[in-house]
């Protein structure tokens, strides 16, 4: 289980966070909504130790409801592939640096649908096909929680479905946080909803 507790974080005098607490199950789907600046790209990257939160808590609960270790893996809005390194290039760079296994790659690839495309460049993707990418490299290092910031804000309605089918596929098995704007994502996908304004965590919903 994941368990944030009064995590906060500023710049300057602004409130990206303010006293954000939640739990989240393991393999549950959380969707965090809400306004533009409301701070929830932040509660991504403070996660995922892009940002130094500046006071609370991150920790995994284990079954004897002690703390144990646990990671975060992030699919960036922008995708953030390697234009130099091929799709299969972009999956195997982290864990070869890492000197971590990656024999699971075609697995991964096939899971969400690009095996044919294992080797070409991010510039000859579609943008699905680049989000699909995306995910597959952020499963390559076999997160517990994996994040997505806004994964269907660039796609039409047919690729923002093959996402939340793959969302859906790794439902019960993975642990995942969504940042979204789109509500029909976050009615398709979500276990529980989370609504952030002002740096404030507002409301937390079973959805099923």
């Amino acid at each position: 289980m994941l368990q944030v507790s009064n995590l906060c974080k500023s710049f300057g005098g602004l409130k990206a966070l303010d006293d954000v607490s939640f739990d989240l199950e393991n393999g549950e789907t959380l969707a965090v909504i809400g306004p533009s600046g409301g701070g929830k790209s932040t509660l991504l990257r403070v996660l995922n130790g892009l940002e130094e939160p500046d006071s609370g808590s991150i920790d995994f609960i284990g079954p004897q409801k002690n703390k144990v270790k646990g990671t975060f893996g992030l699919v960036f809005q922008e995708y953030n592939l390697f234009p130099q390194y091929t799709v299969l290039g972009n999956l195997i760079l982290a864990p070869r640096l890492l000197g971590k296994n990656y024999s699971q790659a075609g697995e991964i690839l096939e899971k969400v649908g690009l095996s044919e495309k294992k080797d070409n460049y991010p510039s000859q993707l579609s943008g699905g096909q680049k989000q699909r990418a995306a995910i597959a490299r952020a499963l390559m290092l076999k997160p517990d929680i994996l994040c997505f910031d806004e994964p269907t804000s660039a796609l039409d309605p047919k690729l923002t479905e093959e996402i939340v089918n793959i969302i859906n596929q790794m439902k019960g098995e993975q642990t995942i946080i969504i940042v979204t704007h789109d509500m029909d994502v976050m009615r398709g996908t979500a276990d529980k909803t989370v609504v952030m304004d002002n740096g404030k965590l507002k409301q937390l919903d079973n959805q099923r």
